[in-house]
């Protein structure tokens, strides 16, 4: 079986996940999935043995790549790292707070939907 290599171009962006085992196994299916060179992956699988060092560093890491377009990450891992979430400005990569199995969505706690109304509620406020 002939290998598939990928030209890295400027168009070219990929989606990081931090996540259950389910969900980066669902997304990695789909085709998200990228190992570069160095052996380095766009996914980190969070478990009982995850560290939430492992987790900062992590997403340290994606937000600052070039190539990582948005960041997708479940929202309890987001809740353990929640200061670097709500701290982080940059418009990319994107960061997108999902749901997973285990853990329901709860949009009180999204810092991306928390923004979107207070900018909505601005420019209302703006407008009169």
């Amino acid at each position: 079986m002939a290998s598939r290599t990928q030209i890295p171009t400027k168009n070219a962006a990929l989606i990081a996940m931090i996540a259950d085992e389910d969900t980066v196994t669902g997304f990695l299916l789909a085709g998200v999935g990228n190992v570069d060179v160095r052996r380095k992956t766009n996914y980190l699988i969070v478990d009982s043995k995850t560290t939430v060092k492992m987790i900062e560093d992590t997403f340290k890491e994606f937000t600052a790549k070039e190539d990582i377009a948005i960041v997708l990450i479940s929202q309890y891992v987001a809740n353990m790292i929640r200061f670097l979430v709500d701290s982080y400005s940059k418009p990319v990569p994107a960061i997108l707070e999902i749901p997973s199995k285990d853990h329901p969505y709860d949009p009180a706690r999204d810092s991306v939907l928390s923004r979107v109304k207070y900018l909505f509620s601005t420019e209302s406020v703006a407008r009169r």
